[in-house]
């Protein structure tokens, strides 16, 4: 059986003469497959080299970095680490009030045309981001790492539902291309893809999915949680489908298991923002996630800004290696994760083991803040209390807590009183428990949706 590359030439057809876009992420592809089992300290030493290369650039071309980078570049060895430490977090807010003065003034040759991106995550204030042609094809090669680091077949049929822009792959037919995208397919033969708009009714979702019978399918933790649920009442399930890969949110606790269960496949998740691209991949052997030390350094820090020891919850710092058109150095993107150790599967990848989201939807109590950590398990037996169609909890006071639902009809006093009362057993008797019933309860432009929300 030829191997699945895409020849550019069509005279061509082994070995695949592979076009010149493809090529160049097949050289990074190369590269991965070696240094993703070095060592941690060979790992530091490539990365120290190409920080220097960017704070040089940064410090020339970038007006917002001329007086904020003091001497770090000049230094070696663990000096460089010990200045590295002291430079100033980039906040969200810092990127905002900086506007254009964090874009390159200059940019090298070889590194192409510039792209816009516009994130409002979860906070509702954008972010306006540029990025190179050069970063956008380490993204590509990242993109093909975690296709070959979970075998997947690429003449199968890959399914998204996350498209949120209004008009766009609406419901019945969706949208459909040839292949999986221009990062794949410009290296290997694939199957189709197709998408359909996450904002499509649950049910219909699920009528989509029976006549498409993907073999992969791509969405969010939550509309996936949804889809899983529904499934298991009506009977409707995909048959053919593999895995599941999800993106853009947390993954709650129990959501593999009962997709597993309920499904037989496997959910594979990726840890990634829009303006500074993967964070980490799940290791092909487990659960828990690679930090991709090749294209970013990520940092977890503690509440004293110390690096966390394995266990341990702190913030998460990453400065993107390669896209000089808009440095962010060590740029606060607003998560808490917690650290691993060493991965048994042997590469040397820094692990996270898990990704616990955004501080400020944090519950807040008189003790301190917390994380709700909603499981799956809990989200069941709060199903299992009523007819609810989706749901949002939202702390709108110090000592108040909002359970927002949509519900297949209007819900009994008892029904009512035992979402209140598993309210009370989740969030601590301390808080008042508020129920409310809006006609809509709206994901982010990008497609987002947070199942707790804090508004203090």
């Amino acid at each position: 059986m030829i191997m699945p590359f895409e020849s550019a030439l069509p005279d061509i057809a082994w070995p695949a003469a592979v076009s010149g876009r493809g090529m160049a992420t097949l050289s990074l592809l190369f590269q991965l497959e070696r240094t993703q089992w070095w060592p941690a300290d060979r790992l530091r030493e490539a990365q120290q080299a190409q920080l220097k290369r960017l704070l040089d650039h940064a410090a020339r071309h970038v007006p917002f970095y001329r007086r904020r980078l003091g001497k770090v570049a000049d230094a070696d060895g663990e000096m460089f680490w010990q200045r590295w430490c002291e430079l100033p977090l980039l906040t969200r807010q810092d990127v905002q009030r900086a506007g254009d003065d964090l874009f390159s003034r200059s940019l090298p040759d070889g590194h192409g045309e510039l792209t816009e991106v516009y994130t409002s995550g979860s906070t509702g204030k954008p972010v306006h981001a540029v990025r190179s042609d050069l970063w956008l094809l380490m993204w590509s090669a990242a993109t093909v790492r975690e296709h070959l680091w979970h075998g997947r077949d690429f003449s199968g049929k890959l399914a998204a539902i996350r498209e949120s822009g209004t008009g766009k792959a609406l419901y019945p037919d969706g949208e459909r291309l040839d292949n999986w995208g221009f990062s794949t397919a410009d290296i290997f033969r694939t199957g189709p893809s197709v998408s359909l708009n996450i904002t499509t009714p649950v049910d219909d979702q699920l009528d989509w999915l029976s006549r498409e019978e993907p073999d992969y399918l791509l969405t969010h933790p939550t509309m996936l949680d949804r889809l899983v649920r529904r499934s298991a009442e009506t009977g409707r399930r995909p048959k053919r489908l593999k895995q599941v890969l999800t993106i853009s949110e947390i993954l709650a606790p129990g959501l593999r298991e009962l997709c597993r269960t309920e499904w037989g496949a496997r959910v594979v998740d990726t840890y990634s923002t829009r303006e500074a691209g993967y964070l980490a991949l799940q290791c092909p052997d487990t659960d828990h996630y690679h930090l991709q030390s090749e294209t970013a350094l990520v940092e977890i820090l503690d509440s004293d800004g110390q690096p966390c020891a394995p266990g341990e919850v702190g913030r998460v710092i990453v400065t993107p290696l390669h896209n000089l058109a808009m440095p962010l150095v060590r740029y606060d993107v607003g998560d808490h994760a917690e650290a691993g150790g060493p991965c048994s599967c042997g590469r040397g990848l820094p692990v996270i083991r898990r990704i616990l989201g955004r501080r400020q939807n944090m519950l807040r109590t008189a003790e301190g803040e917390r994380w709700p950590l909603l499981s799956s398990d809990d989200i069941g037996k709060l199903l299992a209390l009523a007819p609810i169609r989706q749901y949002q909890f939202a702390q709108t006071h110090p000592d108040r807590i909002e359970v927002r639902l949509q519900t297949e009809r209007t819900l009994t006093d008892e029904e009512a009183r035992g979402v209140l009362g598993w309210a009370r057993a989740k969030f601590g008797q301390g808080f008042r428990i508020d129920l409310a019933f809006p006609a809509e309860l709206s994901r982010t432009a990008s497609g987002k949706f947070e199942d707790f929300v804090c508004l203090l």
